[in-house]
């Protein structure tokens, strides 16, 4: 038997986006890389905005996407761990992957030290300089007040106005992320201040939809993973290093 000992990281999906037909294909894709990674992950990690939009009412969760969760469940049952993280646009996970799954949901950030090396893990939203109105927002958005709110809404109205904010906050994020990348990224300005108290080997990002690899601090290295609408990128742990890498495409 194949000997589980790689950890995967993917994030920024936005399984809703487009259309249903754009989101199947999308989907396939995924389901795809899933199986072909199946055989030698040890941990999945499924970094933030898999979904364009999620929220789980007490009895009822949205629907599609069974593709995807087949797929996740037959990982979980052959002994892959897998970890949910909260994006901006998904960030009303509770319990369902959890008790579906046996999935872990990471609502901030997640430190671990595999194979000697540390790992500092967070979907990117809110952090660095500038942004206030969005820190504002999530805050706003992740309180149990709001949430309550939401699941008074019949989810008919309440999912329709939500796809319609994913998509005007996408279009709005997709304007903020144009520029060159490098020092003027914020996730590398924070990435810098974070490593002046405390080293990683490598903090890893969503968010920024940019495929990236670059170093900071001092030999720690900072890697965004792009998404999977345009670059199907993804980083493999092989138990020595971090490689960026695309699913069909050329590396």
């Amino acid at each position: 038997m194949p000997i589980r000992n790689k950890l995967y990281f993917a994030s920024d999906v936005h399984l809703g986006a487009g259309g249903y037909a754009i989101t199947r294909n999308r989907e396939a894709k995924l389901v795809r890389w899933l199986d072909m990674i199946k055989t030698d992950a040890a941990e999945v990690f499924l970094m933030g905005d898999l979904f364009d939009f999620w929220f789980e009412y007490a009895t009822v969760v949205p629907r599609g996407y069974i593709r995807l969760l087949g797929k996740l469940a037959e990982l979980s049952d052959a002994g892959v761990k897998i970890y949910f993280f909260k994006g901006n646009h998904d960030m009303w996970m509770f319990n369902y992957f959890e008790k579906e799954l046996n999935a872990s949901v990471i609502s901030n950030e997640l430190v671990i030290e595999r194979s000697g090396k540390k790992f500092f893990l967070h979907h990117g939203d809110g952090l660095g300089p500038g942004d206030n109105m969005y820190k504002v927002l999530k805050n706003i958005f992740r309180s149990k007040l709001c949430q309550w709110l939401f699941a008074r809404i019949h989810p008919n109205l309440g999912i329709g106005i939500a796809n319609y904010w994913s998509g005007r906050s996408r279009s709005i994020n997709s304007k903020r992320e144009e520029g060159k990348p490098g020092e003027q990224e914020w996730l590398v300005t924070y990435c810098n201040e974070v490593l002046k108290t405390t080293h990683y080997d490598y903090m890893i990002f969503g968010h920024r939809h940019l495929p990236l690899d670059l170093p900071v601090g001092t030999n720690s290295r900072y890697i965004n993973l792009g998404e999977w609408i345009n670059h199907c990128s993804y980083a493999e742990f092989d138990g020595q290093d971090v490689h960026l890498k695309y699913f069909e495409q050329k590396d």
